[in-house]
């Protein structure tokens, strides 16, 4: 499966060499008889964004792969090819979160993975991960991206998201001691991540964050084929991770928040927002499923489940004769049929 993929969209799988190239080819028995307009398209691996911009710069590629272009790296394109057309734009509906394995002691206690939540300052990684770019948001992507997320007035008022970020660490080194912690006594974890650019990066930073409640972070970079069935198995104590929000709410609150559900990885289960997300499923009525919605991320938010730190964005460029393409802003994946695409050349 992994080596020849069957499916039925519009490209067939031709050849995957690893760490080289990966090709497909025009469907002609997709269903849409007039698409995909291009005869192929081949995915070259490059792992160093910054030598894969320097090839798109240079004319070797059509476009840069989706979500992919850091805001330097945007800021570079767009200063040294500025007839291509690049967008900046939320990663897909995807955030970063922290991961805390509740059935490994001492991370069975709510309330020391209430004081990790309140660890958090949300607006310095966006500072310093995307300039200013990212979100902040709740289980759900924000608007305007997200069509279900909480506004920020609301967004403000849920447990851990208080603007005041030292009040909010004031508080956690309060818990820490009540639970024996201290200057003298600090807690050591090993955070663990994916190894690649989007995950290394928050993780650092969240090591930094959690040392002001006294935790001492070691940072575990983990191979992306290794990483998720090593979190699946629960072989981890802390991590950071990212996880997609949306288009809609029914497949990601029962996927990753309902109890025993295939990837709730960290092993939250409240019966009590089953039988929200049960509601929110079959109401029919928009703003009536909104507010069921927001009052599970509200619980959400109470219990920790898994505290979500921040939305980031990132660029994609392509060259001017490139047409038909759409760039998705909550979904990485709807956008990735490029069955409307074509080459102006």
């Amino acid at each position: 499966m992994r080596q020849h993929p069957i499916g039925t969209g519009p490209f067939e799988f031709v050849e995957f060499k690893p760490n080289e190239s990966i090709k497909v080819a025009r469907n002609p028995d997709y269903w849409k008889k007039d698409r995909p307009y291009l005869d192929g398209i081949e995915f070259t691996i490059i792992r160093n964004m910054s030598t894969a911009t320097l090839a798109f710069i240079s004319g070797s590629f059509d476009m840069t792969f989706p979500y992919t272009l850091t805001v330097p790296l945007l800021k570079d394109v767009r200063s040294q090819r500025p007839d291509a057309i690049c967008e900046l734009t939320p990663n897909g509906g995807i955030n970063s979160h922290l991961l805390v394995n509740r059935d490994k002691p001492p991370f069975d206690s709510p309330e020391l993975r209430h004081a990790m939540a309140l660890s958090l300052d949300r607006k310095a990684f966006i500072d310093i991960l995307s300039e200013g770019r990212g979100e902040i948001g709740g289980v759900l992507q924000p608007p305007p991206g997200g069509l279900w997320g909480m506004p920020p007035d609301l967004l403000k008022e849920l447990p851990g998201y208080d603007p005041d970020v030292q009040k909010n660490r004031a508080q956690a080194r309060r818990i820490m001691e009540k639970l024996g912690y201290g200057p003298d006594n600090r807690l050591k974890i090993k955070v663990s991540t994916r190894d690649h650019p989007d995950f290394r990066g928050p993780a650092v930073i969240l090591i930094d964050q959690l040392k002001e409640v006294y935790f001492d972070g070691e940072l575990e970079t983990i191979d992306t084929t290794v990483y998720y069935p090593k979190i699946l198995r629960k072989d981890y104590t802390v991590g950071l991770n990212g996880a997609q929000s949306g288009p809609d709410p029914d497949p990601i609150l029962d996927l990753f928040y309902g109890c025993g559900s295939s990837l709730n990885v960290n092993g939250y289960c409240n019966p009590e927002v089953d039988k929200l997300i049960e509601q929110q499923s079959i109401e029919a009525d928009p703003g009536r499923r909104k507010q069921l919605v927001w009052a599970i991320e509200r619980k959400l938010a109470e219990d920790g489940a898994r505290p979500i730190i921040f939305y980031n964005r990132y660029g994609t460029c392509w060259q001017p004769y490139v047409n038909g393409l759409t760039i998705m802003v909550d979904s990485l994946f709807n956008g990735n049929r490029m069955e409307d695409v074509w080459l102006d050349k």
